[in-house]
């Protein structure tokens, strides 16, 4: 089993108790860092927000049982106290406990039912090769990002594109996807951007970040970029438990070279994982 898999073994056993995402990691033997980036890579979701909506699901399900005591209901779902249970029940649901339970049916609910890993990882991941990174200036923009609404990162790279080429100080065509400051909940901010040889004639709409010397893994995204996350889950959940490595907490990013075809959206991509050395 991989770790992501071993996490959601032991949520589905242990959610109705208090989990700590330092437990679940502990359960799956890697890093809380290695887990929570492997876990979003290969469902979607953090690992703690995954466990809040499995438990506010289940309570769903009892409230449209007919279960009397909603207070009752909220601490077997790791909530001190109705009202946050109540906060959380209409974020999630749209309706408070007291109305589903009068509905008494879960009928259009965005439940949440246990992940069924999907065990398509990418089969032809080529090995990768092993650099230190120099330290690289990079300018570009930002965008805080959870594991809902990640798929508009595409829509932000469009954006981008009215400074690609006109960034001040740009070294050359090359764009880079920087994904950093990751959380214990899935958000984690997301920078497109260029190298530039200083940051004093940028605008103040952008963003500036200083990647440092790193090692890395590089592996190349052969597929189409539609699909990278697919490069990225088999990365974290199946090439980094086999490899003996252990990822850095440091930004990675997607290296984009001036072979990268953005209408078709193929060639020239690298993932970029940091290690620990």
């Amino acid at each position: 089993m991989n770790p992501v898999e071993k996490a959601l073994w032991y949520i589905e056993s242990y959610y109705p108790h208090e989990l700590t995402l330092d437990e679940i990691a502990r359960s799956s033997c890697v890093s809380r860092y290695h887990l929570s980036r492997a876990f979003e890579a290969a469902t979607g979701r953090s690992v703690m927000r995954y466990v809040r909506t499995r438990r506010l699901t289940e309570a769903a399900r009892r409230l449209a049982g007919g279960a009397p005591d909603i207070l009752a209901v909220a601490i077997e779902a790791g909530y001190g106290s109705h009202e946050a249970f109540t906060r959380a029940f209409r974020e999630q649901f749209g309706l408070t406990p007291e109305a589903l339970r009068a509905q008494g049916h879960l009928d259009n609910l965005p439940l949440v039912e246990p992940i069924k890993m999907d065990p398509s990882s990418l089969a032809n991941l080529a090995p990768p090769r092993f650099e230190d990174g120099r330290l690289l200036l990079i300018a570009g923009s930002a965008e805080r990002y959870n594991s809902d609404n990640c798929v508009t990162i595409a829509a932000q790279w469009q954006r981008f594109g009215e400074y690609f080429g006109k960034v001040p100080g740009q070294v050359s065509n090359v764009a880079y996807g920087v994904c950093y400051n990751t959380d214990d909940t899935g958000n984690f901010d997301y920078l497109c951007g260029v190298e530039v040889t200083d940051f004093s004639n940028l605008p103040a709409t952008l963003t500036r970040m200083r990647l440092p010397q790193q090692r890395y893994a590089v592996f190349p995204h052969r597929e189409h970029i539609a699909i990278i996350r697919r490069t990225w889950m088999t990365i974290w959940a199946k090439w980094l438990p086999e490899s003996g490595h252990t990822p850095a907490d440091a930004p990675s990013f997607e290296r984009y070279s001036e072979q990268f075809d953005p209408i078709t959206g193929l060639g020239g991509v690298e993932v970029w994982l940091p290690l620990k050395t």
